[in-house]
């Protein structure tokens, strides 16, 4: 009897101890059962009531979207003041730096200081810092209302939020719905016929335009799949159980209609960036994929957004909300063939090389063109005649700031960053990879600071100018 409870005593000390292994690989902490250190790995159980959440999360709801809106405020100028130049459409575009100077500088004063200078001064614009995702400790996609109301008048699909809105105003964004634009078929102009393509229209309006593996890509593109907060499970961020979203939720008739995430591939949270979707117009000339770029082709980023991505870059939890595995070979070939195909607008200014028709651009199109190529080194990233290199690049903006918790969001240095295309830009605000630029003129004024080129006001006009004809 006493070497019975001997030998269970051991093999209770030896669950104990593999027990507590698997914790402290985990890094929890064990002088309490709750407390928790840093982790790269999601809870799978859920240790609430479905309801209880929702109530909690309802509730902290205002505070949240107050926190963000005021961070929103002392940052930029939110006004609304269009530009005499519009998108391919017709929505007007924002013009004007909104970024907000801190007190008693100027842009030039800032021009000509070291960056130790306005580090040590703490002189760095606020709205140049990392932007924190509006609920940055939660994160998850978070979609422009309009586009919300108009996937619940085609399908009977909320893609509402019980716990926070989108945050940047309307007149930010790109226009909506934007136009589709088609490698194959440039003749036909806008093959979206104004409208934004789901999977209620997107036969009708394709069939006898794509070939069948193309239509099947773009059936694919517009059918939910289970993801993170909208899914089927009680882990969820939407009142009802959701059918997930689609790759076109964000990127809109194959733009973007600006929607926001964190990336996936960061731990911990306060550290992940903020994510600006990009469009998808153009893929077929780029190279490298991926909010870090790991990714080598259309048909790996397809699959890995389907598949990583849409839950945060964890498998375990993919699994557990109910994650549809594409078939490489036909779903996910399909699906890239037809992102392969989605163009950009047009841009008659531009010739077959990407510059200027000297006859159909102004003057100061044409000296901002100059800034552009030359003193301004823009093109030494961002060559014609789709103006990216294809490469990722370090700004190294840690170079005018400290590090700082602000809002959830532990503001760093960005790391390589990828040279996204510019054609068409003017058609995709916000800018920079996680939206805190609201406009081209909050662009230059970055870009001049941090590499330090020193443009003058003329000259900052002028290639405002010249971007919008790209």
């Amino acid at each position: 009897m006493k070497r019975k409870r001997k030998q269970q005593s051991l093999r209770t000390t030896t669950r104990v101890l593999a027990a507590t292994l698997i914790v402290t690989s985990l890094g929890v902490v064990s002088t309490k059962a709750t407390a928790q250190s840093s982790t790269s790995y999601a809870p799978v159980a859920g240790k609430e009531d479905f309801q209880k959440t929702m109530a909690r999360m309802k509730a902290a709801k205002a505070d949240v979207m107050e926190r963000e809106m005021k961070l929103l405020r002392q940052r930029y100028d939110l006004s609304d003041r269009p530009a005499a130049v519009t998108m391919s459409r017709g929505k007007p575009v924002q013009e004007g730096v909104r970024v907000k100077l801190p007190a008693g500088t100027t842009w030039d004063m800032l021009a000509n200081m070291t960056p130790q200078a306005i580090r040590e001064k703490d002189l760095f614009p606020k709205g140049f810092l990392p932007l924190p995702h509006p609920n940055h400790a939660e994160g998850g996609m978070v979609f422009p209302k309009h586009h919300i109301d108009e996937i619940k008048r085609q399908e009977g699909r909320d893609l509402t939020r019980f716990d926070l809105d989108y945050d940047l105003p309307t007149h930010f964004l790109p226009e909506y719905p934007p136009p589709m634009y088609l490698t194959t078929r440039p003749d036909l102009g806008d093959v979206s016929q104004g409208k934004v393509v789901t999977i209620d229209n997107y036969y009708e309006l394709f069939n006898g335009i794509l070939n069948p593996k193309q239509i099947e890509g773009l059936r694919l593109l517009v059918t939910p799949f289970p993801q993170q907060q909208f899914n089927q499970t009680a882990d969820r961020r939407s009142v009802k159980p959701h059918r997930g979203v689609t790759c076109l939720d964000c990127h809109v008739n194959g733009h973007t209609n600006a929607a926001t995430h964190l990336v996936g591939d960061i731990r911990p949270q306060a550290f992940r960036h903020g994510l600006d979707t990009p469009p998808l117009r153009g893929v077929n000339i780029q190279r490298l994929f991926g909010s870090q770029r790991a990714l080598k082709t259309v048909e790996d980023f397809t699959e890995f957004e389907q598949r990583a991505a849409y839950f945060d870059g964890d498998p375990v939890i993919a699994m557990k909300k109910g994650v549809n595995i594409l078939d490489r070979g036909s779903q996910v070939h399909f699906m890239a063939e037809m992102e392969q195909i989605f163009d950009f607008p047009p841009a008659p200014k531009l010739d077959i090389f990407g510059k200027l028709n000297p006859d159909l651009a102004t003057r100061s199109e044409l000296r901002g063109q100059e800034v552009f190529f030359n003193k301004g080194r823009c093109s030494e990233c961002h060559p014609a005649p789709f103006y990216t290199d294809n490469l990722m690049h370090n700004l190294q903006t840690q170079r005018f700031f400290t590090q700082r918790m602000t809002n959830g969001r532990m503001a760093t240095g960005d790391g390589p960053i990828k040279t996204f295309p510019l054609r068409g830009i003017k058609d995709s605000p916000p800018y920079l990879h996680d939206r805190r630029l609201l406009t081209l003129e909050d662009s230059v004024e970055f870009f001049n600071l941090v590499t330090g080129v020193k443009l003058t006001e003329q000259e900052k006009k002028d290639l405002v100018a010249f971007l919008r004809c790209l």
